[in-house]
C-alpha cells in the first residue's frame, strides 16, 4: 500500500477541516444569537415602558417603577476611560522595557509576573483597593477609585498581548534601522511601532472590554451612587454593578430593566470589538501598502 494510500485523499482533508472550522465559526455566531434573542426579549416589557427614555433619563427608581439608564451607562463609559488613559502608556512602556531593553536575565522574571498578575482574581483587587489604597490616597468610592483599580486589572492583559505583538517584528527590520545610525528610539519609531500598530490597537481595545465588564472589583470602589459629572473623586455606578447588586432580589418590571443593561453592555462591548476590528484592519491594509 502506498504512502498516499494511508493518508488518504488531501482533497478530502482539506474539505472536511473547512467544514469543521465553518461549523465552529456557525456555532459562535449562533449563541450570541440566542444571547442577544433571549435577553432582548426579557427586557421588552422596560424598554416598551420607557421607551427611549430608558437610555436619557438618570432616575433609577424601583418603587415609582421609574428606570433610567443613563448614569449607569456614564459611569461604566467614565470608569474605562479613566482606567485606559491610565494602563495603556504604563501597559506600552513595559511591553517596549521588556522586549527592547530589558538585559536577558531579568527578562523571564517579568514576563511571568506580568502573567501572573494577569490572573488575579478581580475580587482581591476590589478588596485591596477598598482596604488599602483607598484609605492610602483618601479615595473613598469614586470613579477614581474604580478607575485606578481597573487600569491595575487591565495592565497586564494589555502588557502581556502588546509584548506578543512586538516580538514579532522582524530582527531585519530592527537590525537595518540600527545599522542606519538609528538610536534605539528612532529603531522602535521607525520598525517596531508601525509593524505593531495594528495588534497595539487590538490589545487596547481588548482591555477596555475588560474593564467595561468588569463587576466585584468596581463594585467595591466606585460608591454605588448615580451621579452624571466630571468630577472624577465624585461616587458613581455602572452597569455591571448594579446587576449585581440588585438582581437577586429584583420583581419582574425590575428584573427586565437590569437586563435591559446587560442588553446595553452586550451592545456597548460589540460596539468596541467592531471599531477594533476596523482599525486593526485599516492598520494592517496600511502596513502591508508601504
Amino acid at each position: 500500500m502506498q504512502l498516499s494510500e494511508l493518508r488518504g485523499s488531501p482533497q478530502h482533508a482539506d474539505r472536511a477541516f473547512r467544514w469543521l472550522a465553518t461549523g465552529a465559526a456557525g456555532v459562535v455566531l449562533v449563541v450570541l444569537a440566542l444571547i442577544a434573542i433571549t435577553m432582548t426579549d426579557r427586557a421588552r416589557p422596560v424598554l416598551e415602558r420607557m421607551g427611549l427614555g430608558f437610555f436619557t433619563e438618570t432616575t433609577w427608581s424601583v418603587p415609582t417603577g421609574t428606570f433610567g439608564a443613563l448614569g449607569f451607562i456614564y459611569g461604566t463609559l467614565y470608569t474605562a476611560v479613566i482606567a485606559i488613559a491610565l494602563a495603556v502608556p504604563v501597559s506600552f512602556g513595559v511591553a517596549l522595557f521588556v522586549t527592547q531593553a530589558a538585559p536577558r536575565w531579568l527578562r523571564r522574571p517579568l514576563v511571568y509576573t506580568i502573567d501572573l498578575l494577569a490572573v488575579v482574581p478581580s475580587v482581591v483587587f476590589g478588596l485591596w483597593g477598598l482596604l488599602v489604597m483607598g484609605p492610602a490616597l483618601g479615595l473613598h468610592g469614586s470613579y477614581a477609585t474604580a478607575g485606578i483599580i481597573l487600569a491595575i486589572m487591565i495592565t497586564p492583559i494589555i502588557t502581556s498581548l502588546s509584548r506578543e505583538v512586538i516580538e514579532t517584528t522582524p530582527t531585519t527590520d530592527k537590525e537595518a534601522a540600527l545599522a542606519l545610525g538609528a538610536t534605539r528610539w528612532e529603531m522602535i519609531s521607525a520598525a517596531v511601532w508601525p509593524h505593531s500598530r495594528a495588534g497595539l490597537v487590538g490589545a487596547v481595545m481588548l482591555g477596555l472590554g475588560r474593564a467595561m465588564g468588569e463587576t466585584i472589583a468596581a463594585t467595591l470602589v466606585i460608591g454605588n451612587t448615580v451621579h452624571v459629572t466630571a468630577n472624577p473623586l465624585a461616587p458613581g455606578y455602572s452597569m455591571p454593578t448594579v446587576i449585581a447588586n440588585e438582581f437577586g432580589e429584583a420583581e419582574p418590571l425590575h428584573k427586565s430593566a437590569l437586563i435591559a443593561l446587560a442588553v446595553t453592555l452586550f451592545l456597548i462591548t460589540i460596539a468596541v470589538n467592531l471599531v477594533a476590528s476596523w482599525i486593526v484592519q485599516r492598520q494592517a491594509r496600511r502596513s502591508a501598502g508601504r
